[in-house]
């Protein structure tokens, strides 16, 4: 006797169905079927799909399948006509495919069916080539497990790379001042949930458009949106395009919740070196370095071992760039308190993943707490979000009228037409370029008319690292012999270590080492070091 028939007569006689009197071929096939029954309900399978979604990006569209529980899975592409197949094991399906909104994307309609039973396959049929890539999401902060496949367009186009990007940029001396405006959240990861559903992401796209709008109706401003739509980027992707673009500033706008509906006010954070300096910063910077589980991102990991990280952040040497960013941080503070109740009367910090760029000043701005009835009525008005937009532009602007960035528009405004720490001439006409935040070498021939080797040969420079501050030879009648560029000395502040130093001057700490007669790495505050130049 077989498992499913003893338990299909451990049924009958429970229930009383079997009488004394039933013939045993009766009584065979009644528990015939019942076990039938049986097996085919024990069959079903151990996951389900409940429900898919689409999202479009500017470079992929993304697929998102809702999981009853973890699967395993494989994807593979069909040509003749173009398909992407997804087979997803042991698994059945419950979504609706028909309302799904495949428009702007190279899908066509999505099928699915059963293979071999229990399995379940899902069919994309697809107008264009794509490159795909999947993965799958743990359940959590409220989301199911997911199974995420990203279609990658194969017609992007490669990004530029930083020395490009810093030439094109170098062409004119009277740059535009670049801010990169950061909406939080975004696709998957709606950010905080407030009173009649309001979404964090929604409200802080429509307040990063209207602040790039701002600044990009302002002479000698340029604004960047690292999202333009819903759909989500990760926290390392919205920092690497500050940097790759050579942002002047980088804005993160947020409207976050709090575990209690009482909290709240606006903030402005920066990051913190050596921990969150209050428990509601300490809430938010864990809650937001978290969006990248729920947005969607394969592989993640929240220790972040890019190189970034390794050799800047792990020490924090970024002295400099903090510095600019609590300045920056304070004047937006500071307009914001003209429309809203500040939390904090001044800036916070925290340990927030998307500030942590070594070059970049960073910001988070919290536009108030969308968990606070009061607040989140506010922060759903057109009206409201159009202020809130005008105070963080006036803050950016009276930061940057402060502080112009050397080679841009506002700097060479400010100084009365005339070019600033970019080209003076002395008795025997040569020019002399003093370089910036920012600068590289092939920027800095492109925008001289040299070659880079031709700028070395001049300067006696043996590679191509330059140091802010630094003051190079730029004529083109320059002396025949090398010219060795001036000693550059760095005082020590507090917190500061010999690689950030070295990265600072794009040196190395075995040359700085070197030059200073030093037997290990440890530096004291207020010590002076020689810089090497060569």
């Amino acid at each position: 006797m077989t498992k499913n028939t003893g338990i299909a007569i451990a049924i009958f006689l429970n229930h009383g169905i079997i009488k004394s009197r039933i013939s045993y071929r009766d009584l065979l096939s009644i528990v015939l079927l019942v076990s039938s029954l049986l097996v085919s309900s024990f069959a079903v399978a151990a996951s389900s799909v409940n429900g898919v979604r689409v999202w479009r990006a500017p470079d992929h569209t993304r697929v998102v399948f809702d999981l009853s529980n973890a699967v395993s899975h494989k994807v593979f592409s069909l040509k003749s006509p173009s398909r992407l197949v997804i087979d997803i094991d042991d698994a059945s399906n419950n979504a609706a495919l028909a309302p799904v909104d495949l428009s702007k994307t190279p899908i066509k309609r999505i099928r699915s069916a059963k293979r071999d039973k229990s399995h379940l396959r899902f069919v994309l049929d697809l107008k264009d080539d794509v490159n795909p890539r999947s993965f799958v999401l743990k359940k959590h902060a409220g989301k199911p497990n997911r199974l995420v496949v990203d279609l990658y367009d194969k017609n992007t186009v490669t990004q530029k790379t930083v020395e490009k990007v810093a030439a094109a940029a170098s062409v004119s001396s009277r740059r535009d001042i670049l801010v990169v405006i950061d909406a939080g959240h975004g696709g998957e990861d709606p950010g905080a949930i407030g009173p009649r559903r309001i979404k964090e992401k929604t409200v802080v796209l429509d307040i990063a458009k209207r602040l790039a709008k701002k600044v990009n109706g302002t002479q000698g401003y340029k604004a960047k949106l690292t999202r333009t739509n819903d759909y989500y980027v990760s926290l390392k992707k919205r920092r690497d395009f500050a940097r790759k673009h050579r942002a002047d500033l980088f804005v993160s706008i947020h409207a976050d919740a709090f575990k209690t509906p009482h909290a709240k006010g606006a903030s402005v954070f920066a990051l913190s070196r050596r921990g969150a300096t209050s428990e509601t910063a300490r809430f938010l910077a864990r809650r937001e370095n978290n969006t990248d589980l729920i947005g969607g991102v394969g592989d993640v990991s929240l220790k972040d071992k890019d190189q970034v990280l390794k050799g800047v952040l792990v020490d924090l040497s970024m002295s400099a760039t903090l510095s600019s960013s609590l300045d920056a941080g304070k004047h937006i503070l500071n307009r914001m308190g003209g429309i809203a109740h500040l939390h904090k009367k001044h800036v916070e910090q925290a340990g927030f993943l998307v500030l942590k760029s070594p070059d970049v000043p960073s910001i988070l701005v919290e536009t108030g707490f969308i968990s606070n009835p009061g607040e989140a009525k506010k922060l759903s008005s057109a009206n409201y979000r159009q202020k809130m937009a005008n105070s963080i532009y006036t803050g950016i602007r009276e930061f940057f009228e402060k502080n112009p960035p050397g080679g841009t528009y506002l700097a060479w405004k400010q100084s009365g037409g005339k070019e600033v720490a970019s080209s003076n001439a002395n008795a025997g006409g040569t020019r002399v370029y003093k370089v910036s935040r920012g600068d590289t070498l092939s920027g800095i021939s492109a925008r001289f008319g040299l070659s880079v080797s031709a700028l070395k040969k001049i300067n006696g420079l043996k590679s191509n690292s330059i140091g802010i501050g630094q003051k190079l030879i730029v004529s083109q009648s320059a002396p025949s012999k090398p010219v060795k560029p001036s000693r550059r000395i760095h005082r020590v502040a507090g917190g500061e270590t010999l690689s950030g130093i070295a990265l600072r001057y794009q040196s190395s700490v075995a040359a700085i080492r070197r030059q200073n007669k030093l037997r290990g790495n440890a530096i004291r505050i207020g010590q002076r070091l020689v810089i090497p130049t060569g």
